[in-house]
């Protein structure tokens, strides 16, 4: 099969097990750490978009990423604009919805929660039905004063399921005798959900027509309205797309949870960035190994450009000489870490490092970041080898055979 002769040279030079040891040692552990180093970077991008993944359907999938106020509105108008959202193609569900500060108390603590009021068609929108782990959503909005709570706060509260707690809402307030009260009332603990999140700690349900008697508003007062996104990082996308709120100080996600995901993201970043050192170092060995290849080769550089082997194919052979080890250790770092990645919660126990009993690492493939990664130490490997393969092509013939 006819081969490029640059192609051929390049080949039979990488390959070939003769010659200094200590320069197929470097190539060898060029291709090692290209492959250690991308092996890592796999396995930590799938682990990080695992947790992203999970911090994105556990705490944003139960507060609203968009909520327009109903201040100077309507219901009828509320309920056009919630028409005319659901049109959008950035939109999974808008729903209607109440909200209140409130202190949960029973006679063992009390603890400060952001109280949602919703309606029969938020059901769907939130998906707290996946995560109800004892009682049964439904009862929460078919039964007045029902309330549900998280597992973290039922503990912390020392309460259990049809037990009642106190609510008190300190923005509604009754006048008494004694002065002014904050609206309070008892409810019954109908459900309790579990993310495994930080939002477990301030949120808790229960219907609108239960939180609108507390917060004593009027009937005639609209309730907010809540939308849910089919991406939530696409909210600017979604705000520019649209000129419904123009007339609305209308907040998202980003205000209440935006600093814990741009942490987490910040992370990431750092952590590849880290992880690629090792890519980078590896890439400097393929520059010290060709530089004593070239070494190594004049004389057989010098006697193939007597044969007619051009200064453009001489350095050719070496760029294809580096570019070689840059491959092989791409290959190998690619299937190791999508392997390693795929069982890494099997690895961790069979080492004894189990993160806890019963937690899993979660793992997502983002297909398109683990080629770029791949690419990018190609690319690397690629411009690692010009510096050498350029030294090479500058080979004088007449120098280097002068005393052959």
């Amino acid at each position: 099969m006819f081969q490029p002769v640059s192609l051929f040279i390049g080949l039979r030079y990488s390959r070939s097990s003769k010659g200094n040891a200590f320069i197929s040692f470097i190539s060898f552990f060029s291709i090692a750490g290209i492959a250690i180093g991308l092996m890592a970077l796999y396995t930590v991008s799938s682990v990080m978009n695992g947790f992203e993944n999970n911090l994105k359907s556990n705490m944003l999938g139960l507060i609203p990423h968009v909520e327009v106020p109903s201040e100077n509105k309507t219901h009828e108008q509320m309920q056009r604009l919630q028409t005319d959202v659901i049109a959008s193609p950035y939109v999974k569900h808008a729903s209607l919805y109440r909200h209140g500060e409130a202190i949960l108390q029973t006679n063992k603590d009390l603890h400060g929660v952001l109280l949602q009021g919703l309606y029969d068609d938020n059901a769907s929108l939130y998906k707290i039905s996946d995560k109800i782990v004892q009682g049964q959503w439904d009862s929460v909005l078919a039964d007045r004063y029902n309330i549900a709570i998280s597992r973290y706060l039922a503990r912390k509260l020392d309460i259990s399921l049809g037990e009642k707690l106190r609510v008190i809402m300190p923005n509604a307030s009754t006048y008494t005798p004694l002065g002014r009260v904050p609206s309070q009332r008892l409810f019954k603990v109908a459900a309790i959900y579990e993310t495994g999140s930080e939002i477990d700690m301030g949120l808790a349900f229960t219907s609108g027509e239960s939180l609108q008697r507390v917060l004593k508003q009027s009937s005639s007062v609209p309730p907010n309205l809540s939308i849910s996104l089919n991406d939530p990082f696409l909210i600017d996308n979604f705000t520019a797309s649209t000129n419904l709120f123009k007339d609305s100080e209308i907040t998202d996600w980003r205000q209440s949870q935006g600093t814990l995901f741009a942490a987490v993201a910040m992370e990431k970043r750092i952590m590849s960035m880290l992880l690629g050192l090792i890519v980078l170092v590896a890439v400097f060995n393929i520059v010290s190994a060709l530089t004593m290849m070239v070494s190594e080769k004049q004389s057989e550089v010098a006697i193939l450009q007597t044969l007619g082997l051009t200064p453009n194919q001489v350095q050719h052979v070496f760029m294809i000489q580096g570019l070689y080890n840059g491959l092989i250790g791409t290959s190998i770092g690619a299937i190791l870490g999508i392997l390693l990645s795929a069982n890494i919660n099997e690895v961790l126990s069979a080492i004894g490092l189990n993160v806890l009993t019963g937690i899993r690492l979660p793992v997502i493939f983002d297909v398109t970041s683990l080629v770029l990664i791949a690419l990018a130490s190609i690319v690397m490997s690629f411009l690692a080898t010009l510096y050498p393969a350029m030294k090479a092509a500058k080979v004088s013939p007449a120098e280097v055979l002068r005393y052959e």
